[in-house]
């Protein structure tokens, strides 16, 4: 049985570190899922780390998730979406590019950050809960395709 995949969004990433709901999100979905996160999000959230404890505690989080980086290949395609979404947070627009080529969905509580964003599959943070079956989230990410 191959588990079904899907990348961790800084927002739900955030919540796990600062302990903002027990179970996190992020626990909840690496219990269903295959949990990825973006090179953009440990950019991001590295950024933010004023403490060697912070920072110890990111690394530990991203040492629970794949990293996905960026193909080099593909940086055409990332200019474009660039191009294509000028006022969108570059990060957000990265880490979109990265869900959309490795064909993921983005578990998120910021869907308006990617509304719109073409072949970009969503997974409202809202349904990741205890009593949601992954079948639910995996049936709604793949209506999206």
């Amino acid at each position: 049985m191959i588990a079904p995949k899907l990348v961790i969004h800084t927002d739900v990433l955030r919540d796990h570190l600062y302990g903002r709901r027990s179970p996190s999100l992020m626990r909840i979905a690496q219990s269903k899922f295959f949990c990825y996160t973006t090179v953009f999000q440990a950019i991001e959230l590295f950024a933010e780390a004023t403490t060697a404890t912070e920072r110890n505690a990111m690394e530990n989080a991203m040492a629970s998730l794949k990293l996905l980086g960026m193909n080099a290949k593909n940086a055409w395609d990332y200019g474009r979406l660039l191009k294509a979404n000028p006022r969108r947070r570059e990060l957000h627009v990265m880490a979109a590019g990265l869900c959309i080529e490795s064909r993921l969905p983005l578990l998120t509580n910021q869907r308006r950050a990617f509304k719109g964003m073409k072949n970009l599959h969503l997974v409202p943070a809202s349904l990741m809960r205890p009593e949601q079956e992954a079948k639910t989230i995996l049936n709604l990410a793949r209506r999206r395709k």
